[in-house]
């Protein structure tokens, strides 16, 4: 006996399949029925969220046939393990897999002390490495002259400092101005904080603000009594150092110095 199919809809009335692609991230799709069009950069159970060329996000759910993909018509559907986006370092550059670090050049930074050197390496790190540059520290300012002088920087070994306190009339700014002018290979910036502790947002640390030191008294104890911590600067340093997961901890006048060095150093004549 001949079998029939329980459909009898002739094929030319069938509707077209319609294919399913994956949600992936900045996947550029048009909203069916509408004239929102955007790149997903976010896709959960059921929804997706759809960014447009002004930086407007829209849900969307994920209905049959609802999108265009190049003005097809296309289902989306849930990657299967979510939008992937590119793993970045501490610092916010995008990170590479595997990469070696590179040779240390001639360049070299150099910071105040080791706590500048240990936060400048919490978050820089994986991107010092890939450029090959090496962070030094001077265990105080009052030594940078010498320094520079026994560096001896050139085009092709270029140094940059970052100087705590950089602010107009400090003992750090008439230093940093003495050793500035004495070769165009070296470059001195800094932050306007006491010390780099300041550096770090008080929000990572669930403080409303870093407490104001009375002239006279050691910063780093006097913050430590003003918090309620053990007059143990070390271990202090230690807690704040590990609040510090990536460049957003951090205030925005230290990254852009951090940042400006790292490009001098390493750019056109800093190999």
């Amino acid at each position: 006996m001949r079998e029939y199919s329980p459909d009898l809809t002739p094929q030319w009335k069938r509707p077209k399949a319609v294919p399913e692609v994956a949600a992936e991230r900045d996947l550029v799709v048009e909203v069916a029925g509408t004239d929102f069009c955007g790149a997903v950069v976010a896709c959960e159970a059921g929804t997706v969220t759809l960014e447009d060329r002004f930086g407007k996000r829209r849900v969307f759910p994920m209905e049959p046939r609802g999108f265009l993909l190049d003005g097809a018509v296309v289902t989306l559907v849930r990657p299967s393990r979510g939008p992937s986006a590119p793993s970045r370092t501490a610092s916010g550059s995008i990170a590479v897999p595997g990469a070696r670090a590179r040779v240390a050049r001639a360049g070299r930074i150099y910071v105040e002390g080791r706590h500048d050197a240990e936060l400048v390496e919490r978050v820089w790190g994986d991107d010092l490495r890939i450029e090959g540059v090496v962070v030094e520290y001077l265990e105080g300012v009052d030594d940078l002259p010498a320094v520079v002088a026994e560096f001896g920087p050139t085009p092709d070994a270029r140094l940059g400092v970052l100087v705590d306190h950089l602010v107009p009339g400090s003992k750090e700014s008439r230093i940093a101005a003495s050793v500035a002018t004495t070769s165009p290979d070296v470059l001195v910036v800094g932050h306007p904080y006491v010390d780099v502790w300041q550096a770090v947002k008080p929000s990572a640390l669930g403080i409303a603000a870093w407490p104001v030191v009375p002239r006279g008294q050691d910063w780093k104890t006097g913050v430590c009594r003003a918090l309620g911590w053990p007059e143990n600067t070390g271990a202090a340093w230690q807690h704040i150092l590990s609040r510090v997961s990536s460049y957003k901890d951090l205030e925005p006048t230290l990254l852009g110095r951090v940042e400006e060095l790292i490009d001098f150093v390493t750019g056109d004549g800093g190999a």
